[in-house]
């Protein structure tokens, strides 16, 4: 089980073999990295994680494509021993050598640090891979460089997955990643239209800071109840009713009857339906609505978290 780190300043007792990097997105690009820090553990070695939290990296801006709760539980699932991750402000001051120093070769007990070609770090990002090689030999540890991943020609990086998710490409953009983009957040009270209609749907806020993909109609998969359904999951601000003020995500689930107002449910987009559009009346936005559901009880889902 991963233990997090990011409080206790004291040296590991283990030496460790360190991923780095802000892992915003925890996606094929990242977890090469990750993985190869887990690879070289074993035998008196731990592996470890340093990651800023992602919602205090300036330099990413707000958006991100996973709240920093979910990107914890993905880099867990990479068999990690530790995960270190302060808030960007605690270290902006810290000069490239002092974090080497400090927290790779002091906190971290580091053998081998593991990084991708354009990995940045200390004060005003300073320190670069080929940096980080040099104090590596002066510290005692080796840094592992990687070159950044293509997938079918094209680079995987959280700015491309960002611009495929915000266009609503996403089979793209869930290549990518390697799971489904989506939302782990807690089911809250909507208009209750859908359930007059006979499609009653499951409403949650999409998290702050989190890219916002295309409004429309997406086919999804869901999460519920320790069982997974297809969904069909409109982001937006439901022009039609006109009752939105911000983009929700409102899912209806086939085949699932229950109450899940309260609890935290798992939607992941699968691929693009329709835009959001507006409609002339409720009972147009009705038999649309069944249409949509028609069209993504048709899909054969492969489900992948």
């Amino acid at each position: 089980m991963m233990k997090d780190i990011t409080t206790e300043y004291n040296p590991l007792p283990e030496r460790t073999a360190v991923a780095l990097g802000v892992f915003d997105g925890v996606h094929l690009g990242h977890r090469l990295v990750i993985d190869r820090a887990v690879s070289l553990s074993g035998e008196g070695l731990g592996s470890a994680v340093f990651t800023f939290r992602s919602d205090t990296v300036v330099n990413k801006g707000s958006e991100r494509l996973l709240t920093d709760a979910e990107k914890l539980r993905r880099i867990s699932q990479r068999r990690v021993d530790y995960v270190c991750s302060p808030s960007f402000d605690e270290m902006r001051d810290m000069t490239a050598e002092d974090f080497v120093r400090r927290v790779l070769a002091g906190r971290l007990n580091c053998r081998y640090a593991v990084c991708g070609k354009d990995f940045r770090f200390g004060k005003g990002t300073q320190g670069n891979a080929e940096l980080l090689a040099r104090l590596g030999e002066e510290y005692g540890f080796e840094a592992i460089v990687l070159d950044k991943l293509a997938l079918r020609g094209e680079t995987v990086s959280s700015t491309v997955i960002k611009e495929h998710i915000r266009q609503g490409e996403l089979l793209r953009a869930n290549e990518l990643l390697g799971y489904r983009f989506g939302y782990r957040e807690p089911v809250i009270h909507g208009s209750e239209l859908g359930r007059k209609w006979g499609f009653p749907t499951v409403n949650q806020l999409l998290p702050r800071g989190v890219t916002v993909p295309r409004f429309g109609v997406y086919c999804s998969s869901v999460k519920a109840e320790g069982r997974t359904y297809t969904g069909v999951t409109n982001i937006g601000v439901k022009p039609t009713v006109g009752n939105a003020s911000v983009p929700l995500a409102e899912t209806y689930i086939i085949g699932f009857n229950g109450d899940l107002y309260g609890k935290t449910v798992r939607v992941g987009l699968e691929r693009f339906i329709r835009p959001e559009q507006k409609f002339s009346s409720e009972e147009e936005l009705r038999r649309q609505i069944a249409r949509d559901t028609e069209e993504a009880a048709r899909s054969d889902l492969a489900i992948n978290g």
